[in-house]
């Protein structure tokens, strides 16, 4: 996957989806449950119940593509209660995929200097 990262949208499903899906079972969700057009070229994640599979939709001007990752260990998400659907940015979403848990992430500009503190640690991530 090759992206231009600072135009880049990604959303999070907050709900389990099923990853018997494909194609058209992902495009219906983005379409009618997150309520996104699908070809837009953002990504949509779904991940599963479980937490330990994510597949990702996105268009790239010639058709669909579904990327997916299973986790032999871990979980993506290990908790959905109080998760909704949500705007990720292209960090966000590779912490995601690698199972760091982000937690007191904050951005901060200023002038010229420009600094971001996280404090990170592997595991599931929690919202």
């Amino acid at each position: 996957m090759f992206f231009p990262e600072g135009q880049l949208r990604v959303y999070l499903y907050g709900q389990p989806a099923d990853m018997r899906r494909s194609y058209d079972g992902l495009y219906a969700l983005t379409r009618n449950a997150m309520g996104h057009d699908p070809m837009s070229g953002h990504l949509y994640a779904f991940v599963n119940r479980r937490g330990t599979q994510i597949k990702v939709l996105y268009f790239d001007r010639s058709g669909f593509c579904v990327w997916g990752k299973r986790l032999e260990a871990g979980q993506f998400i290990s908790k959905w209660e109080g998760l909704a659907t949500r705007e990720l940015d292209y960090t966000g979403l590779k912490l995601l995929l690698e199972g760091v848990q982000v937690s007191g992430y904050r951005k901060r500009y200023g002038g010229a200097d420009r600094t971001t503190r996280a404090s990170v640690s592997r595991g599931a991530i929690s919202v």
